[in-house]
């Protein structure tokens, strides 16, 4: 029951995330804007450190070398269909309906939620320390992710209030994921090692494709720079967190 406590508290942390959108009442946007990119620097260093470092060493120690691999394949897969047709589907010919596509966004976000509780609950399964590694990961992804959600839906015609209802009650579906990973973990054999291999496979496709992408827009060199500092931040972090026995 121990085990079942921490899961659902880190899955409150990670749902609360989804209310970073508040910050856009009190900070101008440019500003916000300007934070997001040193945001997404750091994100895309955890996420590949956090796969490399901590969730596929763990697998490993539980599964053949063949089978973890071939499940971060997998999960790179499966990350770029859960893309490309829950969040590009809603274009036709190069035109959008906005509105449809806010809602879109909320059905994507709420598989991409339930999906983090799973993945969070079959942490936890590990150990005390895979299980906080993976809520951090989460949590540095979540928060650029977040403010995008809460960008689209006011654009898609939301106002700022809500958006944040919407967006928050969407991350709530983590809290299905993760009790029905918590269940699954203790009942099947072998779906812990392989869920943390495919969870791998989803980080590094979303630092490499999404995050990084991100990065190499900027065109300022001094900017451009900083952000590969804070990038390698994010993977000292990651780095650290082990060294110390996290």
């Amino acid at each position: 029951m121990l085990k079942l406590f921490y899961i659902l508290i880190s899955i409150l942390i990670v749902s609360l995330i989804s209310l970073v959108g508040i910050v856009s009442f009190f900070i101008k946007e440019r500003l916000l804007t300007k934070s997001l990119f040193f945001v997404v620097a750091f994100s895309a260093g955890a996420l590949l450190s956090g796969a490399f470092l901590h969730l596929i060493p763990e697998a490993l120690e539980k599964g053949s070398s063949q089978t973890v691999f071939l499940s971060v394949l997998f999960g790179f897969l499966a990350f770029f269909i859960l893309e490309k047709y829950l969040h590009w589907r809603h274009c036709h010919n190069g035109v959008c309906d906005i509105h449809t596509f806010t809602y879109l966004n909320l059905i994507g976000d709420a598989v991409h939620n339930f999906i983090d509780g799973m993945v969070i609950a079959v942490s936890f399964s590990f150990s005390l320390k895979v299980g906080i590694i993976t809520t951090l990961a989460v949590i540095f992804h979540e928060i650029p992710q977040e403010l995008g959600d809460f960008g689209v839906l006011v654009y898609g015609g939301f106002n700022k209030k809500k958006a944040l209802f919407f967006n928050f009650l969407i991350a709530l579906t983590a809290f299905g994921g993760a009790i029905l990973g918590y269940f699954i973990s203790e009942r099947v054999v072998n779906f812990s090692f392989m869920l943390l291999a495919i969870t791998s496979g989803g980080f590094i496709y979303i630092a490499s494709t999404d995050l990084v992408p991100e990065l190499h827009k900027e065109t300022n060199l001094k900017k451009s720079s900083l952000a590969i500092i804070i990038f390698s931040l994010g993977i000292l972090f990651m780095w650290l967190a082990r060294k110390v026995g996290i």
